[in-house]
C-alpha cells in the first residue's frame, strides 16, 4: 500500500521557520515528481513547490526566496524548508507524488499555523 506521511507542522511565530518532511512507502520517490500543496482556510488547494526526478524545482510566486523543496532519494523522503513565515502561510500542507499522467498520490496533510 502506498503511503505519504507528512510531519513537521505546528505553531510558529511570524518570521519563524519550520521544516516539513514527507516519508513515502510503497513507492520509490526517485521515480516521481514530488510536490507540496497547501489549503488555506476558505480557499482552493494551491501548489507551493515542485521538484522533478532530476532535481529541477519550481515555486509559487508568493513563497519564492522563502521556501526550499528538496529530496533525499536514499531515504525516500521529501522536505520543505519554510523560512520567514507569514500569517498568510497558515494552511494544511500536503505531500504529492506523480508519475506520468496516470499515477497520483496524496498525503493526509500537516497543519502549519503562523501566529503571534
Amino acid at each position: 500500500q502506498v503511503q505519504l506521511v507528512e510531519s513537521g507542522g505546528g505553531l510558529v511565530q511570524p518570521g519563524g521557520s519550520l521544516r516539513l518532511s514527507c516519508a513515502a512507502s510503497g513507492i520509490i520517490t526517485s521515480n516521481y515528481v514530488m510536490g507540496w500543496y497547501r489549503q488555506i482556510p476558505g480557499k482552493q488547494r494551491e501548489l507551493v513547490a515542485v521538484i522533478t526526478s532530476g532535481g529541477s524545482t519550481n515555486y509559487r510566486a508568493s513563497v519564492k526566496g522563502r521556501f526550499t523543496i528538496s529530496r533525499d532519494n536514499a531515504k525516500n523522503t521529501v522536505h520543505l524548508q519554510m523560512n520567514s513565515l507569514k500569517p498568510e502561510d497558515t494552511a494544511v500542507y500536503y505531500c504529492d507524488a506523480r508519475w506520468g499522467s496516470t499515477i497520483h498520490y496524496w498525503g493526509q496533510g500537516t497543519q502549519v499555523t503562523v501566529s503571534s
